[in-house]
Formats: C-alpha cells, sequence, structure tokens
C-alpha cells in the first residue's frame, strides 16, 4: 500500500516537473492579425501552449458559458485537430482555459470582454456571457503553429481589453428571391459568428416568394412559396425548423430579426390570398426580378386580420426584440394609403411586444424613438427618421450591399448602387457618412445580401466574403483604429482561414493575400 501512496506521489511530481519544464515559446500578440481590431492589445512575449493536456474550465452557475466552452472546444478542434475537455469549477483554476462572467469592469459593456494569456493560464471574463462568446472568437483567430513545421500550436501571451463600437452588428440574406434551407442559414450563422456579426436579418417575403409557414394563412406557403427566381421550386421554413434556426443562433448570441415586406413585394401573398391585393391587375406567380409593381389592399379590414396574424405567430416563435416590417418600394401604392398602412403595421408589432424596424421609407409615417429606419437609398429619409426621434441602422446601398459586384467583370451580382471592391467596403465611417446622423443616432451596421443572382452557397460566399469581414470591423472597432493600408495586411493573412473554413472567397486584386 506505502508502495502505491509513493508512486502516485513520484508520478504526481514528475508530471508537475514536466509541466513546469516545458520551455515557453516566444511569440508576439501585437502581430496576430486580429479582425475586428480589438481595443487595447498588450503583448508579453511568451506563449500558452495547447495539448490534449488543456482543459477549458466554466464558472459554474451558467449554461451559456457552458455551451460557449463547447463550442469552442469545436473550434479549436477544428483548427488543430486536439480535442479539450470541459469542466464546471468553482473558482479559478492554476493552468488551462478559463471561462467567467465578473461584472467589474463596467467599460466592456454587454459584449466587452478582458482576455490575459500566460504561459500556463488563458483567462477570459466578461460582464455577460454575450462578451465571453465574443472572445472566443478572438481565442480562434489567435491560435497559431509555433513555426511551419512545428506541430505545436500556441496563443501569443498578452492582455486584450475589447468591446464593440456599435451593439448592433449584422448580416442579412434574402431567402425569397432564392430560397436557401436551414443548414446554409446555419452555416452562414457561424460565418457572420467568427468576427463579431450579432443579428442575422432574414428576408422571408418578397414577389417571388413567402418562405415561413403561417399556421392561420396556409396558402402563403403552399402556393406563395412554390417558385423562387428563375422557375426553381422555391421551399419555406415550417415553423420548427425557423425556432431551430432561432435556437443556434441564440447559441451564438446571434439575434434572428425577421422580415415581413409590405406593403409593396407582396405579390406571393397576394398570389395565395386574392383578397389582399391592392394592385388594378390580378397577382400571379412572379419568377422575375423587376421590383415595384405589387402592393396590398391597405383600406380593407381583412388586410389587417392578415398583418395581426401574421406579426402574431412570427413574434410567438422569435425570441430577439425585433420585427421588420419592410415598407420599401412600394410604388404603386399611394402615398396616404402607404402611411397609413405603415401607421397601423406599427400598432400591430407593438401589440406584440417588438420593436419595429422598416426600410428608410417607413420615415415618412408616424414613427418615434421606439422604431427603427434602416438607411438603404435616401439620407433624406433617414435623416426624418432621425428628426422624430428614431434610431437608424446603417446599410447604405454604396458600401454596404452585398449583391453589388466588385468590379464590371465579376460573373454574379447587379451594379445598380455601385461596383463595391474590397476598399470601398471599408474606407467610410457610418458617424460621417450623412451630415445629421451622429454616432448616438445609429443602432448599428447592416451587410443585405439580395439573391436575385445568386443560387448556390458559393455563390453566398463569393460575394459576401471578405467585404462582410470589413463590415464586421466597421460595426465593432473604434474608427481611431481603422486604417485601409494597415487593414489589407491583417484581411490578407485571413485568406487560409477562409480557404480552412471552406469560404469560397473573392481574392481581389488590392490585398496581398497570404497563400
Amino acid at each position: 500500500m506505502k508502495k502505491n501512496v509513493l508512486l502516485v506521489l513520484i508520478t504526481g511530481v514528475m508530471m508537475q516537473f514536466s509541466v513546469s519544464c516545458t520551455k515557453p515559446i516566444p511569440a508576439d500578440l501585437s502581430k496576430v492579425s486580429l479582425i475586428p481590431i480589438p481595443v487595447t492589445v498588450k503583448a508579453t512575449g511568451s506563449s500558452f501552449q495547447i495539448s490534449e493536456a488543456t482543459t477549458i474550465y466554466v464558472q459554474e452557475g451558467s449554461d451559456e458559458l457552458q455551451q460557449t466552452a463547447s463550442l469552442l472546444a469545436e473550434q479549436i478542434s477544428t483548427i488543430t485537430s486536439i480535442k479539450l475537455k470541459t469542466e464546471v469549477v468553482p473558482q479559478s483554476p492554476a493552468k488551462g482555459i478559463y471561462l467567467s462572467v465578473d461584472a467589474a469592469n463596467k467599460q466592456l459593456g454587454e459584449e466587452g470582454y478582458e482576455l490575459n494569456i500566460t504561459d500556463d493560464l488563458v483567462t477570459l471574463k466578461a460582464n455577460q456571457a454575450a462578451g465571453v462568446f465574443m472572445g472566443t472568437q478572438t481565442i480562434a483567430q489567435i491560435i497559431e503553429k509555433a513555426g511551419d513545421t512545428q506541430k505545436t500550436w500556441i496563443m501569443a501571451s498578452g492582455n486584450i481589453i475589447d468591446y464593440p463600437e456599435y451593439g448592433y452588428r449584422g448580416a442579412m440574406l434574402d431567402v425569397s428571391r432564392h430560397f436557401f434551407g436551414v443548414d446554409v442559414v446555419k452555416r452562414f450563422i457561424d460565418q457572420m459568428a467568427a468576427y463579431k456579426i450579432n443579428a442575422l436579418h432574414l428576408h422571408l417575403t418578397d414577389d417571388q416568394g413567402w418562405r415561413i409557414e403561417i399556421k392561420s394563412w396556409p396558402k402563403l406557403t403552399t402556393i406563395g412559396g412554390s417558385t423562387e427566381v428563375g422557375g426553381g421550386e422555391g421551399g419555406f421554413y415550417t415553423q420548427e425548423q425557423y425556432k431551430e434556426i432561432v435556437q443556434y443562433a441564440k447559441a451564438r448570441f446571434v439575434t434572428i430579426v425577421p422580415e415581413i415586406d409590405m406593403p409593396g413585394h407582396t405579390n406571393a401573398a397576394s398570389v395565395a390570398y386574392p383578397e389582399l391585393n391592392g394592385a388594378k391587375k390580378k397577382a400571379e406567380i412572379y419568377t422575375g426580378t423587376k421590383v415595384g409593381f405589387s402592393t396590398f389592399d391597405t383600406r380593407q379590414e381583412v388586410t389587417y386580420q392578415f398583418v395581426e396574424d401574421v406579426i402574431r405567430e412570427l413574434a410567438e416563435i422569435t425570441e430577439g426584440p425585433y420585427i421588420h416590417i419592410g415598407g420599401d418600394e412600394s410604388h404603386v401604392t399611394k402615398e396616404d394609403d402607404y402611411v397609413y398602412f405603415i401607421n397601423r403595421t406599427r400598432d400591430i408589432v407593438k401589440k406584440y411586444n417588438k420593436v419595429m424596424i422598416g426600410w428608410d421609407e417607413i420615415a415618412h409615417a408616424d414613427i418615434d424613438s421606439k422604431d427603427i429606419v434602416q438607411y438603404w437609398a435616401k439620407g433624406e429619409n433617414a435623416l426624418l427618421g432621425v428628426e422624430k426621434g428614431a434610431k437608424v441602422l446603417m446599410s447604405p446601398a454604396k458600401r454596404t450591399y452585398l449583391d453589388m459586384k466588385y468590379d464590371s467583370t465579376t460573373h454574379i451580382g447587379l451594379a445598380w448602387a455601385a461596383l463595391i471592391e474590397v476598399d470601398a467596403a471599408y474606407t467610410w465611417d457610418p458617424a460621417k457618412l450623412e451630415k445629421g446622423i451622429a454616432k448616438e443616432n445609429i443602432l448599428g451596421v447592416e451587410s443585405p445580401l439580395w439573391t436575385e443572382t445568386v443560387t448556390t452557397v458559393d455563390d453566398i460566399d463569393y460575394l459576401v466574403f471578405p467585404r462582410i469581414i470589413c463590415h464586421a470591423e466597421i460595426g465593432w472597432s473604434p474608427a481611431s483604429h481603422r486604417n485601409w493600408e494597415e487593414y489589407k495586411l491583417r484581411l490578407a493573412k485571413h485568406g487560409p482561414r477562409l480557404k480552412a473554413m471552406g469560404v469560397n472567397f473573392y481574392e481581389s486584386a488590392l490585398v496581398p493575400w497570404e497563400k
């Protein structure tokens, strides 16, 4: 018995000796190409080594932290092929990776974090679980091989303090013009979350297709969802599938923002239910790409019964605070009818305890500080919204529309707003774009991908990346930290990372991509 005890003691001492004698590997945290660039980075010249013995420890008492730890373990395994264990503990360990919530630093806000890396211990703490998740995405970017040929994986040592410039940092995916299934949406969420984007706006309805099940109006999907641009078979999400997307996004601290575009862009709904149609001719299934020809009948009560049923069912399955009601390009809706419709729809959204977002045309209605205007086309509309007290979501088409071509040779996409090369996507400041719209008026930044010409996952990747990364930094990082000449060098080092993620990105000639 004594021999066994002695053996255990000797083994323990040898293991401690082995760990303590692991030679630190020099590394420079300030040279890691982090996107978005953090608020502060202080390097200490050494590194933390990752091995099969490394454990991710989680402060007890939070299911969200445990979920984030599991996702971090998956990310590390994908990068390194090393599978880490996770363990819940009552206090900080002496070594390993430790995730915790500590509300001591108010400057960090809801999504900020502090990351401290030493030779033995990686400590990630934040005021809220959302900040811990954001910090794990930074960890994933810091991990690298110690030399080109070595199999050792390290994290450069030092300290990072980081928090976002804007609270809303979003992307929009149009699943109406061309439909994309649940797995594609989940993949898109993962790609966005990796760069600290925290909102996914789903454009669920348009002239070409209705993509969300509404149980009280079943023909919306059986008829309205039956096709898409070009005449494909279309499709839709059942409410259970939509809830699955919401939960998947929630685990990654991404808010789903559903859009029901009204009173224009409503041909698919009017085909399913002709009593809603306010246009002068019969609605027929539409598979083209023109806009502005459809409208609801905004003076009939059946329209508002429809709107209420849709908003009620959608609100029940949407955990986030927002419902987007569209409101753009209602060219055949008389102005008085349009304003009347937006005002009534606004009241319905509020009845179900949601915040209304609409494209910038909604500023002509009776909106106030409880509403959000999404600036896409006209600065005067956004300014009108600000005058009425509304917050502005910045999506200027000339800078953020991901369906725009990079240049005249781009094989997919459109060019009506602008040709948007990678530098044009990066070199703008939301708080300086329009006189009269200051930082305090801005909710955040969103990058829309309309899908008239987008039919495959590769198409999505090609138009979205790397421009979405530019917008992610604009939404997160201080304006004083942003510089194109420096940024393009950091972006260049993300080329191999994107390829490892299987992303079919556009390799702009303006960026010296690392091979």
